[in-house]
Formats: structure tokens, sequence, C-alpha cells
């Protein structure tokens, strides 16, 4: 079960080419993405500080990240996040679809 909130989060499409896509997103105060899974790894870089709630269909787990902060995550896991702090949030993702292509 996602999060039940009428707030979308706010995505922005930087680059989308054979080996990457990276996306910026931008959450006001309770924004979701909506429940999905990526089809590659990903990359995550706060860009401000701020708590991700993020719902795995059983649980719900807040994440406080700081400015700069990073993570990574494998394919195939099916998620929805909310902003939960009290301010907007943004960080941008890098989904890897070729990780080769990024030798040149």
């Amino acid at each position: 079960m996602a999060f039940a909130c009428t707030i979308p989060a706010i995505p922005t499409v930087q680059v989308d080419d054979d080996t990457v896509r990276i996306t910026r997103w931008d959450f006001p105060p309770g924004a979701v993405t909506g429940w999905h899974e990526h089809g590659w790894p990903y990359f995550v870089v706060m860009i401000t500080e701020g708590t991700l709630r993020v719902h795995d269909g059983t649980a719900v787990t807040e994440v406080p990240l700081a400015h700069g902060q990073s993570y990574r995550r494998p394919a195939g896991i099916r998620h929805d996040v909310q902003n939960g702090s009290d301010h907007p949030i943004a960080f941008v993702e890098i989904e890897v679809k070729r990780p080769e292509g990024l030798a040149g």
C-alpha cells in the first residue's frame, strides 16, 4: 500500500540516453513519488537536507539525510517515497542503464 497523499513529487529529467537517466526530484512537504520500482540500479544525491519516508509495502522507514549525502539501491525494489520534512526537499537520482557505457 502506497502513501495516501494527493501531492505529487515533481520529476525533471535532465539526461536520458542509452547509458543513464538523471532526474531531479522536487518534493513539497508531504509529497510522494507514487508506488514504483526501478529497472536499473541507481544512486540518489541529496540537494537539500531532509527526511525521506520510504514505504516498502509492509513498513515505513524514516531516513534523515544531509545536504550532499548519497546512497545507492539495486534495481527491482518496489517502494513509495514521501517527503517527511516540514520543508521542501530535492534530490538527484541517477539510474545506470549500462555500466559499461560509463567507461568511455
